[in-house]
């Protein structure tokens, strides 16, 4: 249940109303707009006498909400949610770009690419120093030292830093990271989510491989019932009877998250299809469908990769498909 408040509505009298609520056993989230504030139930409102509430002087409206996500639902919070990192935002109309290496491989590799997809415009450096991998043979990461050539690099080039996080017993290794990646495999892994909704680092969450949209902003929920509201949502494809790339990207998530959630969404085309080629024009697209950002691998040789190479861009294709996401958004923005 959402209680819209009238324009004009004072301080007082929202502090007032929503101790008045949370005596009723609820819980109480405010959100305010330019013009309205908006106070969110969360709970079991059955026991909230509707007509009463609307009949207070203050309350413009109130409504019923039937989603179970209720601190990630745009009912709850009509503004986009904007993220500031440093000098850089994540939403509200900016177009964040998070690029750098699937896996950070030495400390050379990480600072030669964080320097090349800086000049070539991207805003954010990302890496990965724990790899989840379906083998476990395959290179699984440089762990806590691949996080420090992360930094290294943060500070060499002023880039934020986005890496992922496996387990909450490595929470304290991450207390310089800018924005704690979760990855697709952990998407659904409750109890790291829970932790990870005790701090107030920006969270980037990745909708699984095979979860739906509304699972992926119950994930969100988790992270957000914990108190941590920075949360950023990541399309990068789901799992369908497609071999020809390595995912499907699902495009149609992009405005669909939009209308149900003023969390940012960005889009990830490399994992999405798995084939570098195919990165360009699915940036294009996910930018004229709306992403607030997008989540792209680059690697200074990807042939030699230790992790997916067939889906990184070298540093000059990134630069290209800068310039053709930029272009589509000047485009989308005079439409």
């Amino acid at each position: 249940m959402i209680a819209v408040l009238k324009p004009g509505t004072t301080d007082r009298q929202i502090e007032n109303l929503s101790e008045w609520l949370k005596n009723q056993g609820l819980g109480v989230h405010i959100s305010k707009g330019s013009i309205h504030t908006v106070i969110g139930l969360i709970g079991d409102t059955a026991k909230i006498d509707e007509e009463l509430l609307e009949s207070l002087e203050m309350v413009e409206s109130v409504k019923r909400i039937s989603e179970p996500f209720k601190s990630a639902n745009r009912k709850f919070h009509p503004d986009d949610t904007v993220i500031q990192i440093g000098n850089t935002t994540v939403g509200g109309g900016s177009l964040t770009v998070m690029a750098g290496p699937c896996s950070v491989e030495s400390e050379e590799q990480v600072l030669e690419i964080a320097h090349a997809v800086k000049a070539a415009g991207a805003t954010m450096l990302r890496g990965g120093a724990f790899k989840p991998r379906t083998s476990p043979y395959d290179f699984q990461g440089l762990k806590a030292e691949g996080i420090e050539f992360l930094l290294e690099a943060k500070k060499e080039t002023g880039l934020p830093i986005v890496t992922e996080i496996m387990n909450a017993n490595h929470l304290s290794l991450f207390e310089n990271v800018d924005i704690i990646q979760v990855g697709a495999r952990n998407m659904q892994n409750f109890e790291l989510l829970k932790e990870l909704g005790r701090t107030q680092k920006p969270i980037l969450l990745k909708r699984g491989l095979a979860n739906t949209i509304k699972e992926l902003l119950m994930s969100a929920e988790y992270i957000m019932a914990g108190g941590n509201e920075n949360v950023i949502l990541c399309e990068r494809g789901i799992r369908t009877f497609e071999t020809y790339t390595r995912n499907t990207l699902d495009l149609s998530a992009i405005p669909l998250l939009h209308e149900l959630s003023h969390l940012p969404v960005i889009v990830d085309p490399s994992h999405a299809t798995g084939v570098a080629r195919l990165v360009k024009p699915m940036a294009m697209a996910a930018v004229a469908c709306g992403a607030d950002g997008l989540m792209i691998e680059v690697h200074n040789d990807p042939a030699h990769a230790l992790c997916d190479g067939a889906q990184s861009l070298k540093p000059e294709a990134f630069a290209d498909v800068i310039a053709a996401v930029k272009a589509v958004r000047s485009t989308c923005s005079e439409d």
